[in-house]
Formats: C-alpha cells, sequence, structure tokens
C-alpha cells in the first residue's frame, strides 16, 4: 500500500488548474482524474504582451498591451453518478496597459484595472476513470487506459466594467462553454489529449450605448504529455479555434477568429502537497501580423 506522503504527491499530479482568462486558452491533462475528496488550492501570475486585449473578442485591432492578471482557483473532486469528476472555481485580477496607434499619428493609451469574471467548471469522466480512492488511483497512474470526459464551464459578468470604455477588465456577458476530452495512452509514460469544444455568448446590452452580440466560437485542442515521475510532467500544447464573429446593434462585424496557439506547460512538485507550474504560449490575432505571448507561473497546494 503507498506511504500518505506518496498518495498525496499523486494527487497533486492527477491536479492542474487551468487559470484560464481568455476563450482560446490552453489546458493540459483538463481530464486526467484525482482520488475523491481531492482539494487544491491555485494562486497564478500571468504576464501577456502584445497584441491582446482582457476580451479578445473585441472588434479592434493595432493593439499593444502589458497585462497582468493574479488568478485564485479552487478545485474539488467528487464522486458524480460513480464517475470521477471536479468542480473549479476561479476568480482573476488584472492590471494592464493598452496602446493603440492613432490612423493620424501617435498613439492612445488605455490603463485598466480591477476583478475580472468569476467561472465556475463542472467536469465529470465519462469512461476509463471511475471514482477512485488513494490506492485505486495509484493504480491508474500505474498502468494508464484511455478517459473519455466531458465539462461545462460558465464565466458569469462579474467583472469591473464601463460602458463608457471600449476597453475593460469584465466582459458584461454571460458565456458557457462545453467541452469533450479524451486521453489516448500512447505508453505509459506518455499521454496524447485532445478536446473539442464550444463557447456561446449572451450579448452585451450595454457596449458603448450599443448591443454587442458573437456567434459560437469552436475550438480543438490537442496536447502530448511526457510523465516523468509522480507530480512532475511536461506537455506541449495546440490550439485552433474558429467562430465568434461579432455584431453592433444587429450590424455584422469582420472579426471572425480562425487562429491557432502553441505552447508548452511544466509542472514540478516542490513538496509532498505543493506542486509549480510553468507555461509559456503564443498566438496571433485574426491571420494578421499581430501576435501575443502568454507567460505563467502557479503555486499549488492540496490539502
Amino acid at each position: 500500500m503507498p506511504k500518505p506522503a506518496t498518495t498525496l504527491t499523486l494527487s497533486l499530479a492527477a491536479v492542474v488548474l487551468a487559470t484560464g482568462i481568455r476563450a482560446q486558452e490552453l489546458s493540459p491533462r483538463a481530464y486526467w482524474p484525482a482520488p475523491r475528496g481531492t482539494q487544491v488550492l491555485t494562486v497564478g501570475a500571468i504576464v501577456t504582451r502584445g497584441d491582446t486585449v482582457p476580451d479578445p473578442s473585441l472588434p479592434i485591432s493595432g493593439l499593444d498591451s502589458s497585462i497582468d492578471t493574479v488568478a485564485v482557483g479552487y478545485l474539488r473532486t467528487l464522486n458524480l453518478w460513480g464517475r470521477s469528476a471536479n468542480i473549479v472555481l476561479e476568480a482573476p485580477f488584472s492590471d494592464g496597459e493598452t496602446v493603440a496607434e492613432h490612423p493620424e499619428g501617435g498613439s492612445l493609451g488605455l490603463d485598466y484595472s480591477g476583478l475580472g469574471d468569476i467561472s465556475a467548471t463542472l467536469s465529470v469522466n465519462l469512461l476509463g476513470a471511475p471514482s477512485m480512492n488513494r490506492e485505486e488511483f495509484t493504480e491508474l497512474r500505474r498502468a494508464p487506459r484511455p478517459i473519455l470526459g466531458a465539462s461545462l464551464k460558465v464565466v458569469a459578468p462579474t467583472g469591473e466594467y464601463d460602458s463608457e470604455r471600449l476597453i475593460n477588465v469584465g466582459a458584461n456577458r454571460w458565456a458557457a462553454k462545453a467541452e469533450l476530452g479524451y486521453i489516448q495512452v500512447l505508453s505509459p509514460k506518455w499521454l496524447l489529449e485532445l478536446e473539442v469544444g464550444a463557447w456561446v455568448f449572451g450579448d452585451n446590452d450595454d457596449f458603448l450605448g450599443r448591443t454587442r452580440s458573437a456567434d459560437p466560437l469552436y475550438t480543438v485542442e490537442t496536447h502530448l504529455v511526457r510523465r516523468f515521475r509522480p507530480g512532475f510532467w511536461l506537455s506541449l500544447d495546440a490550439n485552433y479555434y474558429h467562430g465568434g464573429r461579432g455584431s453592433l446593434d444587429g450590424r455584422r462585424l469582420n472579426d471572425l477568429q480562425r487562429d491557432s496557439k502553441f505552447g508548452a506547460t511544466l509542472v514540478y512538485p516542490v513538496a509532498d502537497k505543493q506542486a509549480v507550474k510553468l507555461s509559456y504560449a503564443s498566438g496571433s490575432v485574426n491571420d494578421s501580423n499581430e501576435e501575443f505571448d502568454i507567460y505563467t507561473l502557479s503555486y499549488q497546494l492540496l490539502f
């Protein structure tokens, strides 16, 4: 039977909170299970540089942003109809500056700061991962098997928002993402993950005095994961997203999103109940020469 310290490390290895603040987030190991009753607190710092804003679906371009975000997340695993499941709560706080070039010369700068939109995600593994105690989970980790999961993420319009400002920390609308995820075992040390999902957005009925709406945004995401030892793993990440074309008072905008993002994630345990997560991602905006980079450092505590 594994020692308590070992099983705690194994539990932490199974749980990686994605401090996602955008619709096109990269989230490796989102459907890898954990023993029932596992709880994890995550505090992360996200640094974003380049052509993007807190709500990247805004119909604007030609930007240069510097955005610093602190995100706090809480995860708890559940037994849902005999299947392993978890619920994740996330709350980001962002401080940023965006500079836009003026068409007639010069530039315009805008500062913003405040609490972002709070989100909640419910995930359940449909096949391959029933609800497990620590001993059963240890056996799954020793001999992994294919897993199929599903999730629903809901983002509430709780962030700081001023209807007279073009750029805000909050989006002033509800959003939800439904997703299916599949884990294919390539070998005991290598896993391939594939996720397909769709975001749907409510209307922002106070966008500079107008109503702003958006079509669904469809996403495909993949991760190649290398497991080194309990709690220590590396993944190469990529996604593709298409859709999200917006409208203002019913007038269609030319802001269709159809781009990709690439990155890598490293998680390393620093103690029996603690781990650090490092990630980097690079993406582009609407098939243009505009690009952005995202750097993330997170600390995770299991209890």
